[in-house]
């Protein structure tokens, strides 16, 4: 399902707004930066959902952009008929930040999702915002000429959330078939949850309102089905699942609301808690993501916080624009990556021509540990007894980050006047080291509160009365 919250910019104690989230799925993950690539004219590239996906449809290509950006993301390895790898979003080097989050239609709309649908599905619309947009706005944009140019590969509905350092847009892509699609701006007073993506009234009696773009067909069709007649338009009762804002948004907005109520406002470690939080937070979130929607003097210097894991059991670290490496251990792992169970990191059989038997892991990276699988194990052990150590890893964690995040700032002032002395590739150096150095230090830190919990959990002496799994008390 995923979930993205976007703090505007008023209500932020370093005075630009926030994008965070986390992606809510099961199989690997890992942290990725692509460069910018050039593309032939003629370059094509497959999008949609095959025959097996829960509402099948047909792979198709559509032309390549010439040229794709610089974006740090996550990509994982499965989703039911989707093609890996996958994405729910991320950041690209013009700062255009995107979280892509389900938003389920009514239950006609999925009912009438053609058998052999086409187009791009909801990871491909991620990908390529984070790969083309300049602006939030731009983004908003391509996905519309997307679904008009070559349709939607639905699931039954689904949303994104864009954001530049200027404004955001909720975008809505509707099951069925039709093209349906509706976007809501978010500004500078703005407070947002999506989980699942949701859009209100429509204002649909002034076409030029400069905070909502929708479909040309939406109002019409939904009239031809008898779902809307007169009177206000509610995006959410008559093409969603009529639920409106869900438990789950409606805690953490008004929870967020008072925080910026304060003088203080929110700030970094805020943004943070709103994705740690158990009470949103748990073992379905597959990482953290939290971005500065900042517009410094530099592209480079743009930065997207990543744990591993949902952060209740992974701590952030600063991974920024400028940097070409990360660390083997926040690669791609065979550590839940589908397919993996039966192949082998030996050539022999795929020289024969069984090539499905050779990993599609690389065999250096796999000789270093998984940080996904290292913190996946410090959440099973908290969760042996989370009253006893949900707030002694949050605190750790906390500490650690509130340094981190002033140490950050020291050095992008350090990168920024390499830059002002034409000396980006040094710049770029200091920034992958910090990034790497703290990235690493934080897989120790996540690495030995496991042992310590490990080691007071077999003194303890008990046994194992209940196989079911224990988790977190959740809202959602």
């Amino acid at each position: 399902m995923s979930y993205a919250i976007y703090i505007g910019k008023n209500h932020s104690a370093t005075g630009h707004a926030w994008l965070a989230g986390y992606g809510d799925e099961p199989s690997s993950h890992w942290l990725q930066i692509t460069p910018r690539k050039q593309h032939a004219p003629q370059e094509q590239i497959t999008v949609g959902v095959s025959a097996d996906a829960d509402l099948p449809g047909r792979l198709t290509q559509i032309p390549q952009a010439t040229e794709t950006a610089r974006n740090i993301r996550v990509d994982y390895s499965y989703y039911k008929g989707v093609p890996a790898p996958l994405t729910n979003g991320g950041l690209n080097e013009y700062g255009v930040a995107v979280r892509d989050v389900w938003s389920t239609s009514r239950p006609e709309l999925i009912a009438m999702t053609p058998t052999e649908q086409t187009g791009p599905n909801y990871s491909d619309l991620a990908r390529v915002v984070v790969e083309r947009a300049k602006t939030a706005r731009e983004g908003v944009d391509l996905i519309a000429k997307l679904i008009a140019d070559h349709g939607e590969s639905t699931y039954g509905g689904n949303s994104h959330l864009i954001a530049d350092a200027q404004e955001a847009w909720v975008v809505i892509q509707f099951a069925g078939g039709q093209g349906l699609w509706a976007a809501q701006r978010l500004g500078a007073d703005s407070i947002r949850a999506s989980r699942p993506g949701y859009i209100g009234e429509i204002p649909i009696d002034q076409p030029d309102h400069p905070d909502f773009l929708y479909s040309a067909n939406l109002v019409d069709f939904a009239k031809a089905q008898g779902w809307y007649s007169q009177g206000p338009f509610d995006v959410n009762a008559i093409l969603g699942d009529g639920k409106g804002r869900w438990d789950g948004i409606k805690w953490i907005e008004l929870e967020m609301t008072k925080r910026a109520q304060r003088p203080q406002k929110i700030g970094f470690s805020d943004v943070v808690w709103a994705i740690r939080t158990p009470v949103l937070t748990g073992d379905t979130a597959g990482y953290g993501q939290v971005v500065p929607l900042t517009n410094p003097q530099n592209n480079e210097l743009r930065v997207l916080w990543h744990a591993p894991i949902g952060p209740v059991a992974a701590p952030f670290a600063p991974v920024f624009m400028g940097q070409n490496k990360i660390p083997e251990e926040f690669q791609m792992h065979r550590y839940l990556t589908t397919g993996e169970a039966h192949r082998f990191m030996d050539n022999r059989r795929s020289v024969a021509g069984d090539f499905d038997t050779l990993s599609i892991a690389s065999q250096r990276t796999e000789a270093f540990p998984s940080a996904v699988f290292e913190c996946k194990r410090l959440l099973y052990l908290m969760l042996q007894d989370p009253d006893k150590y949900l707030a002694d890893v949050t605190a750790c964690f906390e500490t650690r980050e509130d340094a981190l995040a002033e140490q950050a700032q020291v050095m992008l002032k350090a990168a920024g006047a390499l830059i002002a002395q034409k000396d980006g590739q040094a710049a770029c150096a200091l920034l992958e080291y910090f990034s790497n150095t703290e990235l690493l230090r934080g897989l120790e830190l996540v690495t030995a509160l496991s042992a310590s919990i490990a080691a007071r959990i077999r003194l303890s002496g008990q046994e194992p009365q209940d196989p079911s799994p224990k988790m977190f008390k959740q809202i959602w």
